[in-house]
């Protein structure tokens, strides 16, 4: 892989000026969807829908298969992020697995702290279940979202809905109380965030909450029953031991687990497809990794 692709992506996050003093959400959204905003790719029809009483995305790839579904949860703190502003990773995902995909528009805090996010991914997931065998189904998401993705799915376990085939997180938020060594071992290396950021974007979406919840930190929940995960992450960001101890929680808790970090790669690095090789080759690991699970033949 190339060291170049990484130190000019690094350079270029570096380069993005910060505020001195903290943005309102607008303000962040709006910088948030012109930073990482990228539309679908070619041969990915996109369509909006509602799913679960909320706005959502249809992504569907060219050579979708008639079986198999995933349900996609951005990312974004909770406080920013779209399924417009993850049109473009997401519709890589869906076309490389070639899945039909729908990106659920979930509410976002301060209007809407915890729990709306999680009623909203679990609303949608028990909506996929009316019409799609849970056998046919997979999640996925990233940061904040990678740790939606895990609360939804223990919020469906507690409903007695069953949990769908696999389960594909990108550099997962799952442990708000923020005690991940790497946030502080790591704040020189991550182009991206300082403690501070992620402490701004919990405190707005926890309100009166304990940070602690397995609801909103999953990675002090029970996962057993859970479905096999795969999990990506980068070595050049503060939350890297979120991705690291959430495999381990899950390998004590009996759920199958792959757990894969890239060396000098940052936060959600798959958003760098088709200009980062380590972007494009992570995303296909991650579409095999959700055909071999939906029982597919895998084409890559």
């Amino acid at each position: 892989m190339s060291r170049q692709q990484r130190d000019a992506l690094d350079a270029l996050l570096r380069s993005a000026p910060r505020s001195e003093t903290r943005p309102t959400p607008e303000e962040q959204r709006s910088g948030f969807a012109a930073a990482v905003g990228r539309p679908a790719t070619e041969g990915v029809v996109t369509r909006g829908t509602v799913l679960g009483g909320r706005p959502a995305l249809e992504l569907e790839p060219a050579a979708a298969s008639g079986r198999g579904r995933l349900l996609y949860l951005h990312g974004g703190g909770y406080v920013v992020g779209s399924p417009d502003t993850h049109a473009g990773l997401v519709g890589e995902l869906a076309r490389r697995a070639e899945l039909r995909t729908v990106s659920v528009d979930y509410r976002l805090a301060p209007e809407h702290p915890f729990p709306a996010a999680v009623d909203d991914g679990l609303a949608a997931y028990r909506e996929l279940l009316v019409d799609t065998d849970p056998r046919d189904l997979v999640l996925a998401g990233d940061s904040a979202g990678g740790g939606l993705s895990i609360a939804t799915l223990l919020a469906a376990r507690d409903a007695g809905l069953p949990q769908p085939a696999a389960v594909v997180l990108f550099s997962p938020w799952v442990d708000l109380t923020l005690t991940g060594g790497s946030i502080r071992s790591k704040e020189d290396a991550d182009p991206l965030f300082v403690e501070a950021d992620l402490r701004d974007y919990a405190d707005l979406y926890l309100g009166t909450t304990d940070p602690a919840h397995p609801l909103a930190s999953p990675l002090f929940a029970d996962l057993t029953g859970l479905p096999p995960l795969l999990v990506q992450a980068g070595a050049n960001e503060v939350l890297l031991d979120d991705a690291v101890r959430l495999a381990g929680r899950a390998g004590a808790d009996d759920v199958e687990v792959t757990l894969e970090v890239g060396p000098g790669l940052p936060h959600v690095f798959q958003h760098h497809y088709g200009r980062l090789d380590e972007a494009d080759a992570a995303l296909d690991r991650a579409a095999r990794f959700l055909r071999t699970r939906l029982g597919l033949t895998t084409r890559r």
